[in-house]
């Protein structure tokens, strides 16, 4: 979900603006992704390295995600939308952690949808904790669903310490539209373009079946 610092500076507006009209383009496209086919939906809403940010602008987003979790819980649970949230919980204020506990809870028996939110999340540390802790394939098939499709906004093209082991056979697709300005119908676009993608996962192309061969009756 990227690009909504740079959409609050073209509209000469500040950052903080950006963010919570990304906020409000993730809730029209959390409501949109049943009917386009999508069980599993994974949001990388805050990144371990989001830190380094300007503590007033943490701040903020730290208070747009408890808002957020809030504000939509009793909706996504009519619309039997799952929350899970991953990533560390050590380092999140006790509002945070507070809309989280009660959002995956309300949530829980829900199973329209599976949201995914990565909050303070970093694939690297995930990976290494697993190696550290116990078995790493174990680990990973418990909780980690293999990733079909990764969309990135805002123009850049790399996937910057998401679900990196998830997203080994992922189709990727990285578009130039800023977060806030992506809609159902862009998702519904990049669900169309996926299912036009040749998936081998390291195999070969499985060739359609010739037609038939016409018979030939002999008078």
């Amino acid at each position: 979900m990227d690009g909504n610092g740079r959409w609050a500076t073209r509209s000469e507006l500040p950052r903080i603006a950006g963010h919570r009209a990304g906020a409000q383009a993730f809730t029209r496209l959390v409501a949109a992704a049943p009917d386009c086919g999508i069980s599993v939906l994974s949001a990388y809403a805050f990144s371990a390295d989001n830190w380094r940010r300007p503590q007033p602008e943490v701040e903020a987003l730290m208070e747009l995600l408890a808002w957020q979790l809030n504000s939509e819980r009793e909706k996504m649970k009519a619309a039997g939308i799952r929350v899970n949230v991953i990533g560390r919980r050590d380092r999140l204020a006790k509002r945070v952690l507070r809309a989280i506990a009660e959002t995956e809870q309300a949530t829980r028996h829900c199973n329209s949808l599976n949201l995914r939110v990565a909050i303070d999340y970093s694939s690297r540390e995930t990976i290494q904790r697993a190696a550290l802790e116990g078995p790493l394939a174990t680990a990973f098939e418990q909780q980690s669903p293999p990733v079909d499709l990764l969309i990135r906004t805002g123009g850049e093209q790399r996937l910057s310490d998401f679900l990196l082991w998830e997203c080994a056979y992922a189709e990727l697709l990285f578009l130039p539209t800023l977060w806030p300005d992506f809609t159902p119908a862009d998702l519904r676009n990049a669900v169309t373009e996926f299912r036009r993608r040749d998936r081998r996962f390291g195999g070969l192309s499985v060739p359609p079946l010739p037609p038939p061969a016409r018979e030939r009756w002999l008078s």
